[in-house]
């Protein structure tokens, strides 16, 4: 019996210890089966892309040059967003200005773009007023004649995370930020493999101690793992699969590449709704400068936010943020990082954090114009994923003119006539600007609207309005060959029949003269003479010019065309008149540079398209008769807004005052600018009065882009003096008012004035006396 008890008490113990051991096995053979899936997961998502980086627009460069006049709030205003900070002592570092009565020094960022590459040096910038005198090195004292300051951020295409990140390697981290991570975070980093029991056992007894977690015990790669792949949920499931991540992480990659990974993941912010992940976008955020240039202090500052980002930002408490900095010195110091006299200087330090703007798009209406065009050429997840810089044509400057000369000419015309006050935000008085270099296409501002965030609208791209009287140049264009600026035009009441119905055109204003000049007429803007031309030249060829210069709208050839009662869009009006001030040329609106990838490599170089669609000696002719439209025509008020430079340009007003419009432009610059109401009500103001004024805010605060040159006549053009009242040549002697005047080298007079050229002796000497007399 006793036998038989124990053979089947070991019998049980056998079957037991079988049991444990098929356990065991068993446990171990899903243990390697998951630890395999795991490395499948990871082997996947390390060997890929292992981040989404959003995408960064950013503006074109700032030229400066010797004798170059500039509006200097502007020019402070976007050294601000640029990141220089001001120091009272000569700057030192990059980023640093200073600025001392009429001198500026400033020591600049580095230059890294596709064809631009240049290290940061401090430079010295004099000023006499607001024109820039001279630029040095100060160095070295060498001269400096021009010189690019870097682009500006203007927005990002963000994913659904809406992390925003700068990759860097580990190369690039300075060895006292490695050091603090490690102190604070894990100082047997490289000797464990992954999970470090010592360490566990350490924060568990320091725990107990304080009846509180003063302490973790996970090292850099269960971080990793538990940031890159898991959720924060605290469950003993996720910590085992925690766990066996890290320690197959540590099987399949090398130290320096696990810790890299980990700089770059990291999470160590907040910026509004966007988050601050990796120590190379902390860099920036906390003190405006790249990685490799922290010093000890602010990597430790960094370094201290990984427990808890939003609890020790110098943003949130930075007596709080100061506290934690400090431990991380003394971690530091304590395994021998830091020696006792950088620590003492260390501890001793202020926290100087760089300050920030919550995140926001600039020149919004245009990076959706941007966007737009991008997408032809990347998906939007591309976008939000393969981090591309995207270099544009914006000049941040002029698009700041643009938007405040947009909202305080609207404010105006609000004061000085309450009946455009609107209660509803979205039904207020608009308007729209936008900005081209005529000869390049390259698009410097845009403003779709008065408010971006009340209203998407992007009025200068998607509206399409009737152009009124800006369109006039368009029906003057196409007479040019049959009829001279000199030629007279009828302007008596003319009734034509438009649809089975009569349609007489009226003057906006009374013009007594029953004939006027083409120079005048469109000077004045005066309807009547302005059909008569169109239906001498014919309809149908004005649709015509209006299709070669890229009007995509239906326009059709009725009478009316000529005042321009059919819809335009803003962005193809600016560009047709782009041809008069480029010689002939139509640009392609350009708003793209270049795309360059991650690695600076260069995706896609957009040049300027151009097509030649008018004669150089034509553009010149309309470029001549739209200045007389400043001088002496609708828009001679530009003379007392501080306009005396030479300026072309054209008001428009459509019936009942629906729409204002104002497209004036110099040798260097266009702008388009455009009022009304949304539901097309009148804004009881025509373009004189409610567009110019704007045009004129806007040109007057980016002097930099005004040379003051004029407009160059070109081979083709000859001058002629003439007779005003019969529009041939003048008389000598006999005429008594001749004038000067353009005309193309193919159609100029032939004939002398048939009204003086039979005049008396006796009439011709009274003349010449009562011309002296005046």
């Amino acid at each position: 019996m006793k036998r038989r008890t124990i053979y089947l008490e070991r019998t049980i113990w056998r079957r037991l210890l079988k049991g444990i051991v098929f356990v065991f096995v068993l446990t171990g053979a899903g243990l390697a089966l998951y630890s395999w899936h795991l490395s499948v997961q990871i082997e996947k998502r390390f060997s890929g892309r292992r981040w989404s980086i959003p995408s960064r627009v950013f503006s074109d460069t700032t030229l400066l040059y010797s004798g170059q006049v500039m509006s200097l709030p502007l020019f402070h205003e976007k050294l601000e967003h640029l990141g220089y900070r001001k120091v009272s002592h000569r700057p030192e570092r990059k980023g640093e200005l200073r600025t001392l009565g009429a001198v500026m020094e400033l020591f600049l960022h580095d230059l890294d773009m596709s064809l631009q590459k240049r290290g940061g040096f401090p430079v010295q910038i004099r000023l006499a007023g607001n024109r820039i005198v001279s630029m040095v090195r100060l160095d070295n004292g060498e001269p400096i004649p021009n010189l690019e300051l870097e682009s500006e951020e203007l927005g990002q295409f963000f994913g659904p995370a809406r992390e925003q990140r700068r990759l860097v390697s580990i190369d690039q981290v300075p060895l006292h930020l490695i050091h603090a991570i490690l102190a604070a975070e894990d100082n047997r980093f490289y000797r464990h493999n992954g999970v470090d029991l010592r360490g566990i056992l350490r924060a568990a007894y320091t725990n107990l101690r304080h009846s509180a977690i003063r302490q973790g015990g996970s090292t850099l790669t269960q971080q990793l793992a538990k940031n890159y792949f898991l959720t924060p949920e605290r469950t003993f499931s996720r910590k085992l699969k925690e766990l066996l991540m890290a320690l197959v992480i540590e099987a399949m990659y090398k130290k320096d590449e696990i810790l890299e990974i980990y700089l770059n993941e990291i999470y160590l912010g907040q910026k509004g709704s966007v988050s601050i992940n990796g120590v190379g976008e902390a860099s920036y955020f906390f003190f405006n400068k790249p990685v490799k240039e922290l010093s000890i202090t602010e990597a430790a500052v960094i370094v201290g936010l990984i427990r808890a980002p939003n609890h020790y930002s110098p943003y949130v408490d930075r007596k709080r943020c100061r506290t934690r900095r400090n431990t991380v010195l003394r971690a530091m110091h304590k395994h021998g990082w830091l020696s006792q006299e950088k620590l003492k200087i260390s501890l001793s330090a202020t926290v100087n954090a760089a300050g920030f703007s919550t995140y926001h798009r600039k020149g919004p209406y245009f990076l959706d114009c941007l966007t737009e065009q991008l997408t032809t050429l990347y998906p939007p997840q591309a976008l939000a994923s393969l981090g591309l810089s995207i270099y544009t044509t914006l000049d941040t400057q002029v698009q700041r003119a643009a938007e405040r000369a947009l909202a305080g000419g609207l404010a105006r015309l609000e004061e000085s006539n309450p009946s455009l006050n609107r209660p509803k935000p979205e039904k207020r008085l608009q308007g729209a600007i936008i900005v081209i270099q005529p000869r390049t296409g390259c698009i410097l501002a845009m403003a779709g609207g008065r408010d971006y965030g009340l209203s998407q609208f992007n009025r200068i791209t998607q509206a399409r309005r009737q152009p009124g009287s800006a369109f006039k140049p368009f029906v003057y264009l196409s007479g040019l060959d049959e009829f001279t600026p000199a030629a007279l035009l009828s302007n008596k009441p003319i009734s034509y029949t438009v649809n089975g119905k009569l349609w007489e055109p009226q003057n906006f204003k009374t013009v007594p003269e029953l004939c006027l000049s083409m120079r005048d007429a469109l000077a004045r803007s005066v309807n009547r003479a302005t059909v008569d031309l169109a239906m001498q030249v014919g309809l149908n060829r004005i649709v015509s010019t209006a299709q070669a210069l890229g009007f995509s709208t239906p326009l059709k050839p009725y009478p009316s065309l000529a005042l321009g009662a059919f819809e335009v869009i803003p962005l193809e009006l600016a560009r047709a008149y782009c041809a008069f001030a480029a010689d002939g040329v139509l640009p392609y609106p350009l708003s793209v540079k270049a795309v360059m990838d991650e690695k600076g490599r260069v995706l896609e170089q957009r040049y300027m398209t151009i097509e030649r669609v008018i004669s150089p000696a034509r553009a010149f002719i309309m470029t001549s008769m739209l200045q007389s439209v400043i001088t002496r025509g609708t828009a001679h008020s530009l003379k007392q807004m501080g306009i005396s430079f030479p300026v072309a340009g054209k008001t428009g007003t459509t019936n009942e005052y629906k729409d204002a419009w104002f497209v004036g432009y110099t040798p260097d610059i266009l702008a388009l600018v455009w009022v009304g109401f949304d539901d097309g009500d009148s804004i009881h103001a025509p373009g004189s009065s409610a567009a110019l004024p704007i045009w004129a805010d806007l040109i007057n605060s980016i002097p930099q882009y005004i040379s003051g040159e004029t407009f160059h006549m070109p081979p083709g053009v000859v001058r002629l003096n003439i007779c005003p009242e019969s529009g041939l040549l003048a008389v000598p002697h006999a005429c008594p008012k001749p004038l000067e005047e353009v005309f193309l080298e193919e159609n100029v007079p032939k004939e002398y004035c048939s009204i003086h050229r039979l005049l008396h002796p006796f009439e011709r000497i009274i003349n010449e006396v009562r011309d002296l007399l005046h």
